[in-house]
């Protein structure tokens, strides 16, 4: 292949905020073919079990988007979308469509009072649609009720000592006394797709690593622990199942445990299930270099985040691998440079406003400019 055209493989995850993983994609592919006019670019967006897993799979697949009206974290109604599947009968639901972070106002992040029931009415929305298996992508959740808010959704009851029923959610947790299941709960099988491996509780758990960032302080983890510890320890006597350990049970604020524990649900890395669809492995080995990204790129990029399995694959397969983000630890870079052959920073904290305003201009700019890195990388 001469170096004027070769075949470029761009599998961006989103840029948080600012671009949708189609749209990093795209942003970087007009950069590319400002260096090689002839450049095949093919573009496969990516996504990891967080925001904009369930739209990548639907347009993968050719799938249907639906809409459904259900809870948000805050009880309040919002419109959440998921992916329907018609060749397999799969629904593909994001739980941070009904039930994450994004649809709280920074101002009024704490989720002490909130919960997952969204989720769980999606979930009954794709069954009722005739889905006979729930991909269920857990991450950027607002919650951290252990999934008890699904599970409470799906018709599961959650009493207290007076045998009187409960909304549940953090607040209310060490409240529940029983659990009583639906006298028939109809599930499919159901996977969720998961981006980490945490464990419910602990120093690694769900609200110690994530809670912080949902307007949990410091001081409040205690009581959110004890919560979710009993939440686990009731799931175990009433129904005989223990995931508290499981990797994976920390996601979305314990979303994780559960599924596996209320609807018996088997974890995939999210990452595997967006590049099996994608046929991304065999996109990789037919290109010449691979470009990934996200919106930042840094210690958490390390940890099974997209970019990275991208970078592991390309390596596996002797491909070279550039990796873009909006912005770029540089306290990370030391570790990111043993994944990826070069680091490209879309902005400089003079250019910040700009490229807030222009993102794919200042993604398209930013590759465009480093010639001399795909050059070298290229040569």
């Amino acid at each position: 292949m001469p170096a004027a055209a070769p075949v470029v493989l761009i599998a961006c995850d989103k840029f948080k905020g600012t671009l949708t993983a189609d749209e990093a994609c795209a942003a970087v592919a007009a950069g590319v073919l400002e260096i090689w006019p002839q450049a095949q670019c093919l573009q496969r967006p990516m996504a990891d079990g967080g925001e904009g897993t369930s739209l990548v799979i639907c347009k993968a697949l050719g799938g249907e988007w639906h809409t459904a009206e259900v809870s948000g974290p805050r009880g309040e109604p919002v419109q959440a979308g998921f992916a329907m599947l018609p060749s397999t009968r799969t629904a593909v639901i994001e739980m941070s469509e009904a039930s994450g972070l994004k649809l709280v106002p920074p101002a009024h992040r704490n989720p002490w009072r909130f919960n997952t029931a969204g989720t769980g009415h999606l979930m009954r929305k794709a069954i009722s649609l005739g889905a006979e298996r729930l991909v269920v992508a857990i991450g950027g959740s607002a919650t951290n009720d252990g999934g008890s808010g699904m599970a409470w959704a799906l018709g599961y009851q959650f009493l207290n000592e007076a045998g009187e029923p409960l909304v549940p959610c953090p607040a209310n947790l060490l409240e529940i006394a029983r659990i009583l299941p639906p006298a028939n709960p109809g599930l499919p099988a159901v996977v969720a797709a998961c981006d980490v491996t945490n464990p419910l509780l602990g120093p690694e758990g769900a609200t110690a690593v994530y809670g912080p960032q949902k307007g949990v302080t410091l001081e409040r983890i205690p009581q959110y622990e004890a919560g979710l510890a009993h939440l686990a320890d009731l799931v175990h006597r009433e129904m005989g199942v223990d995931r508290r350990l499981e990797p994976g049970a920390g996601a979305a604020g314990g979303l994780g445990f559960g599924l596996m524990s209320f609807c018996a649900a088997s974890t995939r890395p999210g990452f595997d299930l967006v590049a099996e669809v994608t046929g991304l492995e065999a996109a990789v080995r037919s290109a010449d270099l691979v470009i990934t990204g996200e919106g930042c790129l840094d210690a958490q990029t390390m940890h099974g985040k997209g970019p990275a399995r991208v970078a592991d694959m390309a390596r596996r397969l002797g491909k070279p691998v550039v990796a873009i983000g909006g912005i770029v630890d540089p306290a990370a870079e030391p570790a990111l440079k043993t994944r990826f052959h070069a680091l490209i920073r879309a902005c400089t904290p003079e250019t910040l406003s700009y490229a807030l305003a222009n993102p794919d201009k200042a993604v398209a700019s930013a590759i465009s400019g480093s010639r001399p890195v795909f050059e070298s990388i290229m040569s």
